[in-house]
């Protein structure tokens, strides 16, 4: 029995400031996937593809979740906040109730090669104080056995009798995400959570998921119970998106991801009044 229900890849796309980059969720081809509503790549070693970044914008309701494997972007908020973000790091920002945040490049060429990941909160969080966190690589911990290492972004992994805790959480939808990379042949087993939302994004070779080969730029969307083992035969790697579904109503507009129309009126006026931060 196949443990991939369904396999789509990403469509062509700009945001900000006409960055280019690859919609992966939240697309025609692959709405949410509950708590997760969006998933993008950038990657390119053309500055003109990237060089405008994203200039100041707002948000509410929701979580952003930046992950570099290389190039610099750079962090400004309106909570006065500043970070840099490099290879193999991450920022977290809780949007909440509001924030207006910019990410520009720190770099004017080079590969500049990442993710934006956005995470629903439930109601009863939409409305909290935004928080921001930055985290360089040397803080995301990581779980190696031959060839293969596996970096803990988001949420609690154990493996071999060895637990680890990433520096992002979000436990009331048992948050986890993973950076699973492979230096040649090599194999990773995966239990999980038994979370209802379960994903893998090849970002580099192919992955073989239970004798089931993937390609670099497919998401799969995976059987929630399944042990799953990950092996590869040359440099691969992947993301694997777990997460246990809010199930509330969305309502998005833009930049706000509320429960209602009414709530996403509500932002709307508050952001031009000067009062989404408030």
């Amino acid at each position: 029995m196949s443990v991939i229900l369904s396999r789509h890849r990403g469509m062509p796309a700009q945001d900000g400031a006409g960055v280019k980059l690859t919609r992966v969720v939240n697309q025609p081809n692959l709405g949410y996937q509950d708590p997760f509503l969006m998933l993008d790549e950038f990657r390119s070693d053309d500055a003109n593809d990237y060089i405008a970044g994203f200039p100041a914008h707002p948000h509410r309701g929701f979580v952003t979740l930046t992950y570099m494997l290389a190039g610099q972007m750079e962090h400004k908020d309106s909570v006065g906040n500043t970070g840099l973000v490099s290879g193999g790091g991450a920022q977290w920002m809780k949007a909440a109730r509001g924030i207006i945040h910019a990410e520009m490049p720190h770099q004017t060429d080079g590969l500049m090669w990442g993710f934006q990941i956005w995470i629903n909160l439930p109601a009863e969080d939409k409305m909290a104080d935004a928080e921001w966190a930055d985290y360089p690589a040397q803080q995301i911990p990581e779980w190696q056995s031959e060839n293969v290492t596996v970096r803990v972004v988001a949420g609690d992994l154990s493996v071999d009798k060895e637990a680890f805790k990433g520096p992002v959480q979000q436990p009331k939808q048992q948050l986890q995400i993973l950076d699973v990379r492979f230096a040649g042949q090599g194999q990773f087993r995966y239990s999980g959570l038994e979370q209802a939302t379960r994903m893998a994004y090849i970002y580099q070779g192919n992955v073989s998921i239970n004798q089931q080969q993937v390609s670099r730029g497919e998401l799969v969307r995976l059987e929630p119970h399944a042990e799953l083992l990950f092996s590869a035969t040359e440099d691969a790697g992947l993301l694997l998106l777990s997460g246990r579904p809010i199930g509330e109503p969305i309502a998005q507009y833009g930049p706000f991801v509320m429960n209602t129309e009414s709530e996403i009126e509500q932002a709307i006026r508050d952001y031009q009044n000067g009062t989404l931060t408030d």
